[in-house]
């Protein structure tokens, strides 16, 4: 029986030509190098109040198991092993493996990255602590059922960390006229704007494929600094939502 899965091949080709590129922060992923630390301060916070845990402390994520899916080249994946957790870096193209491979090994991290999708993973009956599901939702054929997956992946008490961008003449005017067609951050044809996603479709896709979500933020991209910052209000672009699985 072939295996249900909800990757568009067109969207893993795109990354995976791109795949050297990875860990160049001026490179054609210079846009993920400088929103990072936004992305990290969002997950970091909402891990360590998930499951009470101090971010001061040594290796603070030290027994929780964290699957990065759509992992890329590790820019998520070596900052959880750094924390303690245990994780799997997973993602669809081929091409991003060994990257991810060679960098953590360079970093001396010890990172089990899989060239593998939510839905295997899932029918292998693999269960994590934390989901980070991050710009990866509008990159596949159906966003039901790979939320679906990744719900099926989370133990119960589970934490799913789920960014992508919001549908509107300003995403469109900011993630496609200006990182791709004016400052060139992105290769044309990255994104397709039509399969991004509004906050409010995202909560009710999240809530049909079986979370509760309990938290939304807008990561805001300012010009003028040239830095990201977090927003309660401002979705109007980036945003990021936590949900958890409950009993």
């Amino acid at each position: 029986m072939t295996e249900a899965t909800t990757i568009d091949p067109a969207e893993v080709a795109k990354f995976e030509a791109m795949a050297a590129e990875w860990w160049n922060p001026h490179g054609k992923f210079k846009p993920l190098h400088q929103m990072n630390p936004v992305r990290l301060d969002y997950i970091t916070s909402q891990i360590a109040a998930e499951f009470d845990r101090d971010l001061t402390a040594h290796q603070p994520f030290a027994g929780l198991r964290i699957l990065d899916i759509g992992c890329g080249g590790g820019l998520l994946s070596e900052p959880m092993a750094r924390l303690g957790a245990t994780v799997v870096g997973a993602d669809a193209a081929p091409r991003n493996i060994p990257v991810a491979q060679l960098h953590a090994e360079q970093m001396g991290l010890d990172i089990d990255y899989r060239n593998t999708t939510a839905e295997a993973l899932a029918a292998a009956g693999e269960q994590f602590d934390v989901v980070l599901n991050m710009e990866v939702v509008e990159h596949v054929s159906d966003p039901l059922a790979y939320l679906t997956a990744c719900q099926a992946l989370l133990k119960t008490g589970g934490l799913m960390l789920c960014s992508t961008l919001n549908r509107n003449p300003k995403s469109f005017a900011m993630a496609i006229v200006g990182a791709e067609w004016v400052m060139g951050w992105l290769p044309k044809g990255t994104h397709d704007w039509r399969k991004f996603i509004t906050p409010d479709e995202l909560q009710d896709l999240i809530r049909r494929a079986g979370l509760d979500p309990v938290d939304r933020k807008g990561m805001v991209f300012n010009p003028v600094t040239w830095s990201w910052s977090l927003s309660p209000r401002d979705l109007s672009v980036n945003y990021v939502t936590a949900s958890v699985k409950r009993g």
